[in-house]
């Protein structure tokens, strides 16, 4: 099918895929195979010079994560995806990428917590400097912070665990205009919510893991590409050396530029660092979070219905000390919200519960619906003291920075009946609080 010519909805079902291409089956079948057959020599030789697409290893590429590649692609207007073992994989190999080699990220304090964590303890042994704004309000804090080696800026489009939003469009024109990219941690939006490429980004990263997946069953990870960024800048110089792999039919060594304008940031991630580093998605794995892609929107819009229902509720509780979402009240993204995010910003948010930390514990222990687990996207609702958790890494000033205080709690809203989890949070506060207010 030409994704273009179809609506975000056809293309999460039908993207990418061709049953004619896979013996007629109608669902995307599972490759479970860990080599392909060559055919023969001569189309080895079409394979290794780039005249010919097709499988060889499935730590290359495989027809299962394919689909999945080209689905999310499709879905997000990007040039091209690769699809990899994880979303910490997924953010990691599109900064090394970049970076590589003694290059800085420009970022904020603004993360999840295990990327914060490989900022300070992976990084900078790969020579790759981290520089963060203390403002991401402060668009102007994001010129300044721009070094000479900085490679490229680096966000989250709704921050975890504070759904704090960002106004992307001036960030993405202060990266282009001193020669870098943007790249998106697209998470908790999915392109259902947003789309980071449409308004200035070059690169999108995803954790699948969370709802793209929406069932809290795999682990996967996805990089997409833009396709306008202009790589031959000077700034890029891995992209514009020729590499020994890819001489052409005479011998002569070719840079990935050469090989393809359009994806040239998707290969050279495959060639180097998926082929290398190895955080390979398995197929059967593929095949899970095109599943759960299928049902994108569905799934994400009743997140979001339930995330408001559930907001309107904490904000009437004495117990609650304050919401952050940009749907709360007193949020200072509502403005960036309607602009960036009209079919809403996300299910994950965090509220601060009044009570010492033997309460908070208690609250936690007390809920019957909502799972105490370390995920967010997923299609049941949970919950999580990310200080200690998710964002465990960080120390205490560092969770001060971030705007993380002890008394957070972060929550992520299921398919679950709303009132049924009001309910749940109900009789939590009356069990840790006693009730009151």
């Amino acid at each position: 099918m030409a994704n273009g010519d179809y609506s975000f909805d056809t293309v999460k079902v039908r993207g990418g895929y061709d049953p004619k291409a896979h013996n007629l089956a109608v669902s995307v079948p599972i490759y479970q195979t860990a080599s392909f057959e060559l055919g023969d020599t001569e189309r080895v030789e079409r394979l290794l010079r780039f005249k010919e697409l097709g499988f060889v290893y499935t730590r290359l590429g495989n027809p299962t994560v394919q689909v999945l590649e080209e689905r999310i692609a499709a879905l997000d207007g990007g040039s091209a995806a690769i699809a990899v073992g994880s979303g910490m994989a997924a953010v990691t190999y599109a900064l090394f990428n970049v970076a590589e080699g003694g290059g800085r990220i420009l970022t904020t304090r603004n993360l999840y917590g295990g990327t914060e964590d490989s900022f300070k303890k992976l990084f900078p042994t790969f020579g790759i400097g981290i520089d963060q704004v203390d403002n991401a309000d402060d668009v102007d804090q994001f010129r300044r912070g721009i070094k000479p080696e900085t490679r490229a800026i680096f966000v989250e489009s709704i921050s975890n665990p504070n759904a704090t939003l960002l106004d992307l469009e001036r960030i993405a024109a202060v990266a282009h205009e001193n020669g870098i990219p943007l790249i998106v941690d697209n998470t908790f939006a999915t392109p259902y919510l947003f789309n980071p490429l449409k308004h200035g980004a070059d690169i999108v990263v995803y954790s699948a893991t969370k709802a793209l997946g929406g069932h809290g069953n795999t682990i996967a990870g996805v990089i997409v590409e833009g396709g306008a960024f202009d790589w031959g800048n000077g700034k890029f110089p891995q992209f514009t050396k020729p590499h020994y792999l890819l001489r052409d039919d005479t011998g002569v060594e070719r840079s990935f530029l050469e090989i393809t304008s359009e994806f040239p940031f998707t290969l050279r991630v495959r060639l180097n660092y998926l082929v290398y580093f190895g955080a390979v998605l398995s197929p059967f794995d593929a095949y899970l979070i095109l599943q759960g892609v299928e049902t994108l929107s569905e799934r994400v819009q009743k997140q979001v219905t339930n995330t408001e229902k559930i907001i309107r509720y904490l904000e009437s509780k004495g117990e609650v000390a304050w919401i952050k979402h940009p749907s709360a009240k007193e949020s200072p993204y509502r403005a960036l919200a309607d602009r960036y995010f009209p079919k809403g910003a996300g299910s994950t948010f965090t509220f601060g519960f009044k009570g010492d930390e033997a309460q908070r514990d208690a609250f936690i222990n007390s809920v019957r619906l909502f799972s105490y687990q370390a995920n967010v996207g997923d299609s049941r609702s949970l919950i999580i003291n990310s200080p200690k958790t998710t964002h465990g890494e960080l120390t205490p000033d560092e969770l001060a920075l971030a705007d993380i205080p002890p008394e957070t709690i972060r929550l992520s809203l299921g398919l679950e009946d709303a009132n049924d989890l009001i309910a749940d949070l109900e009789q939590a506060f009356a069990r840790s609080l006693g009730g009151k207010e």
